[in-house]
């Protein structure tokens, strides 16, 4: 009897611990946590690191476009890998106009071939997409941040809901701030991801009125600095609609805080750059890593990205584990 009331009293104090344990545990939010192919496919971040290491080495001016792949993914219909669909009808995310300089996704197909060798049908392709956005980064000398994993992939993609959901170069900043807050993003997140223009190109197209017709008038944007526009106007012409621009000029390839200082300095591309400048909260946080030498934008900046992976994924039993990542199974 005796021994029997001692078991009872085992199994109770065994209970209660674990879920003391449970209370101090990592958060897992919607089924991710990091780690989450750790026995199912113990390799997986191991075997996309190799191709994304590969690439950027060949390639720098690929880590925009990967980082940039996984945002506009987030932003339309969540992360779950709907950019990388095409459809014969090319009705699909990725004919959308905002995605038609995205580039890298030959590195996405490679990195899941080789996922499907290693462990079939486990590993998402939205997942995937998570885990090149980091290692890209990472391999540009940027930050890291642990990436947590076990999305599904979806089913559909849609070129509407692309011009839809993502926020536009030309937008003002309570635009922008409204669709951030949409996502679940707060106004700190809205500067921190906006860091990410540090790196890679824009385009004419996304400029030109700015330069030329800012207001329906011929003129241009008041809020550009005078000689960052002049020189904006001898690369771009009205007409002009492929000629690349570096958006962090002589540090494109770095992934640093410079962005933050050509914005103060109204020598930012975008529109959407400039209105930074224009709320209390996010032109706070953009001086702040101007003036201080104790930066916090890469650690910010990992924290954004974990928040963001969490927009609108599939988890449990929702979609399905694309073989490949371009089209549904």
């Amino acid at each position: 009897m005796a021994a029997l009331k001692m078991t009872i009293s085992c199994f109770f104090f065994l209970q209660v611990i674990s879920c003391l344990l449970s209370l101090f545990a990592p958060t897992t939010v919607q089924g991710l946590k990091v780690g989450f192919y750790d026995k199912a496919c113990p390799k997986a971040e191991l075997i996309v690191k190799k191709f994304v290491f590969e690439a950027v080495k060949k390639d720098p001016t690929l880590g925009a476009p990967l980082l940039r792949m996984f945002f506009h993914d987030c932003f339309v219909r969540g992360c779950e890998g709907s950019v990388l669909l095409e459809l014969k009808n090319k009705k699909d995310e990725k004919n959308a106009i905002p995605n038609l300089t995205l580039r890298g996704f030959e590195i996405i197909d490679n990195a899941k071939a080789a996922l499907e060798k290693e462990c079939p049908g486990i590993v998402s392709c939205s997942d995937v997409l998570a885990l090149v956005a980091r290692d890209a980064m990472v391999a540009l000398n940027g930050p890291s941040w642990e990436v947590e994993t076990g999305r599904r992939d979806g089913l559909v993609t849609n070129i509407n809901e692309a011009l839809l959901n993502l926020p536009s170069p030309f937008n003002n900043i309570s635009s922008l701030i409204t669709q951030f807050q949409s996502k679940g993003l707060d106004k700190k997140d809205l500067v921190v991801l906006s860091g990410g223009h540090t790196i890679g190109h824009g385009h004419c197209p996304q400029i030109t009125n700015r330069l030329y017709n800012f207001t329906g008038k011929g003129d241009s944007d008041p809020n550009l600095d005078t000689k960052y526009a002049a020189n904006l106007r001898r690369k771009c012409k009205p007409t002009d609609t492929t000629t690349a621009l570096e958006m962090d000029p002589g540090s494109f390839k770095t992934f640093d805080e410079s962005y933050f200082k050509l914005v103060s300095q109204r020598r930012g591309l975008f529109q959407s750059d400039a209105a930074l400048l224009d709320n209390q909260v996010t032109k706070s946080y953009l001086l702040k890593h101007v003036n201080s030498d104790k930066s916090t934008f890469f650690k910010d900046f990992g924290v954004s990205m974990v928040k963001m992976g969490r927009i609108g994924v599939l988890t449990g039993q929702a979609g399905e584990v694309r073989k490949k990542c371009r089209m549904v199974n």
